[in-house]
């Protein structure tokens, strides 16, 4: 991606009022989510989008890092400085996922690829059994109150070599047909339906009026699940999410589990969920 041209294609697309309205690229950068946090510390407004074109010190969930070389992926954090209490940041992930999903159906039928497309909860997209996005919410606070609202999303788009212990977990979007235009369709697609989505989710800053339409996604729904959580984990049937971005979990003596934070997987299903 060339910047200049690109900030002038990207504004030029985006149908937004704030999101990516400020839009930075770089070239090279440590972390997308960290150069956000910058911006936004600097004054930067609502909104901001930092894309890069190559990250050093990519991040995923649970200090895990993100193999994010250059040309082959889409790096891109959105900052906000939101007015809600900070249990309620972690729908944000959800929020993107949703969001995500929908640019990409898009880019999709645009070039006349067919995808199947869903969420494993919480935090990664799934293409037929592949992870091919995912998504990294974290938040600077002041005492109890949010400053700072970063998202990110690693996406990988055309990549086709992947790391060997990963490689049989994630696979790649389009393929050949990933060019920058793809590219660059799938950033506004983005931040295009995560302004809406997050317009929704303000309302009462739960997920009831996007609920239907995740679980409807939701690669482990009725599925066995093993829930990795501090205290032990445990096995169940995923049933779907509350209006708080939880999955239920029924466990194995019939009680049904709000399961708010941890490492959900599904096993033999969808090979690494």
């Amino acid at each position: 991606m060339q910047k200049d041209s690109l900030h002038v294609r990207i504004l030029q697309g985006l149908r937004t009022e704030w999101a990516g309205r400020d839009f930075r690229y770089l070239e090279v950068t440590g972390s997308t989510n960290d150069d956000c946090f910058r911006f936004l510390e600097e004054g930067a407004p609502h909104g901001i989008a930092v894309v890069a074109g190559k990250q050093l010190s990519g991040k995923g969930r649970r200090g895990r890092s993100w193999s994010s070389p250059a040309g082959e992926s889409i790096y891109m954090s959105i900052g906000m400085k939101p007015d809600f209490a900070p249990e309620r940041a972690s729908m944000l992930t959800l929020v993107m996922a949703l969001a995500v999903c929908r640019a990409i159906e898009d880019v999709a039928a645009e070039i006349g690829d067919s995808v199947d497309i869903g969420i494993k909860w919480p935090n990664d997209i799934v293409v037929q059994g592949s992870k091919v996005c995912g998504i990294l919410t974290e938040m600077h606070l002041t005492g109890n109150k949010i400053q700072h609202v970063v998202i990110g999303v690693g996406m990988n788009v055309g990549r086709n070599d992947f790391e060997e212990d990963i490689r049989d977990v994630a696979s790649s979007l389009f393929g050949d047909c990933a060019g920058e235009e793809c590219k660059e369709a799938l950033i506004v697609g983005v931040l295009k339906y995560f302004e809406s989505y997050y317009q929704k989710f303000a309302e009462k800053c739960d997920m009831s009026a996007m609920m239907v339409e995740y679980i409807d996604k939701l690669v482990n729904k009725d599925r066995e699940v093993t829930v990795l959580d501090p205290q032990g984990e445990y096995r169940g049937t995923a049933l779907g999410i509350d209006e708080m971005g939880q999955l239920l979990v029924r466990k194995e003596d019939g009680t049904i589990e709000a399961v708010y934070a941890g490492e959900v997987s599904v096993r033999g299903i969808y090979g690494y969920v």
